[in-house]
């Protein structure tokens, strides 16, 4: 594990903590650099959905938790934020929820000459991920998927 993923690692621990007596759920929690700038993200989620007065609320108690534990030497910004309409299903638990919604599948390497299909979500195990597309129902490594995530339906 490296130490950003730790960083994410140990911050989600955190916020396991906090969720005892908030009422909302940890969606992911990452430690990435973007244009140069370092960023603590933790996307959060509730029942109905998560607004800005939740997620605040939530930045402040985990930003007084780093300030105490100041375990991060580099510089960062701190967000806390909505996974958003087209959210990234990165964990089995987010599979689980989204069981039967239209997603789109993303790949590492072409299968037919096609890297992105879209269809219904039809399950999962360890190693695969199943999609409903039309009449045909899709098999996809899991090693080989570089994103799943809700459809976007405009």
């Amino acid at each position: 594990m490296t130490k950003h993923e730790e960083y994410a690692q140990r911050t989600e621990e955190f916020l396991k903590e906090l969720q005892k007596t908030m009422d909302f759920e940890i969606v992911d929690v990452e430690f990435v650099k973007e244009a140069g700038t370092w960023y603590l993200r933790a996307y959060c989620d509730m029942e109905g959905g998560i607004g800005v007065e939740d997620c605040a609320d939530i930045s402040r108690k985990v930003s007084d938790w780093l300030d105490r534990e100041d375990f991060i030497p580099e510089n960062y910004i701190l967000e806390i934020s909505s996974p958003g309409l087209g959210r990234q299903l990165k964990k089995d638990k987010d599979l689980i929820r989204e069981n039967g919604k239209e997603v789109e599948v993303k790949l590492y390497k072409a299968l037919e000459k096609q890297k992105e299909f879209s269809g219904i979500l039809k399950g999962f195990d360890a190693k695969t991920v199943t999609i409903q597309d039309g009449e045909s129902e899709r098999v996809f490594e899991r090693s080989n998927i570089a994103m799943i995530r809700l459809a976007l339906d405009f």
